[in-house]
């Protein structure tokens, strides 16, 4: 199965507070920045409930953060990265985050479709903190557990009791042949 690392909010967020003086960049392609004119447009937390197809129950909490690239605005330098955190601390009187929620952040322009990407890695170069992104995965989880699709390895039902082939058995449907509609024997 493909893996990808993932940072959760309390790391994501202890490096920013360790570079508060740098230019903030995030690299969405191979030697693709994200605009220097970048707002933060809003930070999400989103509680995600999913059952996957073995029947096991999931969930895990995602905080993204949402980038919007304004058109037509020219800016030289990206916001710092103590301006990134004056927005977070907004956010975070407002709504608590959850420190082990996993970071995700939501770009796209022109060239490049919205996506959720997660932060690969955070380095310092030069002047900046260079936040860059890669896309998830789409996964199976139940696979590791020998249990996809709703079959194990030996295809075996994982749930024989809610069979998808099922039978309705159907008896006297002719009963009400004379039912005629307005007469009531319908209800």
């Amino acid at each position: 199965m493909n893996s990808v690392t993932t940072i959760n909010w309390k790391e994501f967020k202890k490096t920013l507070l360790l570079n508060p003086e740098l230019d903030l960049q995030f690299q969405y392609a191979e030697n693709k920045l994200v605009s220097a004119s970048y707002h933060i447009t809003e930070i999400k937390q989103a509680p995600i409930v999913s059952v996957d197809c073995g029947g096991l129950i999931n969930s895990w909490t995602e905080i993204i953060i949402q980038l919007w690239e304004p058109q037509n605005q020219v800016q030289l330098k990206a916001m710092k990265v103590k301006k990134a955190l004056a927005i977070i601390e907004v956010v975070e009187n407002k709504l608590p985050l959850n420190p082990l929620g996993i970071v995700k952040i939501e770009f796209g322009n022109s060239e490049f479709d919205t996506r959720q990407m997660f932060p690969n890695a955070m380095v310092v170069t030069g002047e900046s903190l260079v936040i860059d992104l890669m896309s998830d995965t789409v996964q199976c989880k139940a696979i590791d557990r020998d249990n996809s699709c709703g079959s194990n390895v030996n295809g075996e039902e994982y749930n024989t009791s809610q069979s998808i082939n099922s039978k309705i058995e159907l008896k006297n449907l002719t009963i009400h042949a004379q039912c005629k509609p307005g007469s009531a024997c319908c209800n």
